[in-house]
């Protein structure tokens, strides 16, 4: 069994999702079909990607309240933690935590995780306590999107002022002039 495929069957009890033939077993694992077309909305769930056509081999898309057991389960398959990053989909009022993970001991395996919320109200957990090395991934992300990661050990800004009310990497920031 490939590491995708490992990774798949340990993650695929969060999902209720659309069996599709695993290549290399009679048996079938857990993988999301892809979505018609990009007007339609993604379910949670798994998706497998082109390594390379898109950089990663697993596209996982989760609920806040699934994220820290999918990384715990991400953390004892030996998977690393590479980025933590924010998207503004402004125009769905959401913002998107995505989350890199690697392993690359006898084969390569990259996973995009990712996390939807809704712009009013940015909440997600944080996981530091499985990944330690989320501590500044999270407050930079913080920092630039505004989404806040609960239970952070740690939640100073990283990268602006202490006093800053300001995220400028959402498509609404404005950046004023000053003399």
């Amino acid at each position: 069994m490939t590491i995708h495929h490992e990774t798949i069957q340990a993650l695929s009890h969060l999902f209720q999702t659309v069996a599709k033939p695993g290549p290399d077993s009679a048996e079938t694992s857990q993988v999301e079909n892809e979505p018609e077309s990009d007007e339609t909305p993604r379910k949670n769930g798994i998706l497998e990607r082109d390594y390379q056509s898109c950089g990663f081999h697993l596209d996982i898309l989760l609920d806040p309240d699934q994220l820290i057991e999918a990384t715990t389960i991400l953390f004892k398959l030996d998977f690393y933690l590479e980025s933590i990053t924010g998207v503004d989909w402004i125009k769905d009022n959401q913002l998107e935590v995505v989350y890199d993970f690697s392993r690359y001991d006898f084969e390569l395996c990259r996973i995009a995780i990712r996390v939807k919320v809704p712009r009013d109200n940015p909440l997600i957990p944080s996981i530091t306590k499985v990944y330690t090395g989320a501590n500044w991934h999270e407050r930079e992300t913080h920092d630039f999107f505004g989404i806040k990661f609960q239970n952070h050990p740690n939640p100073t800004p990283l990268l602006l002022p202490e006093d800053a009310d300001f995220h400028p990497l959402l498509k609404d920031f404005k950046h004023e002039q000053t003399d």
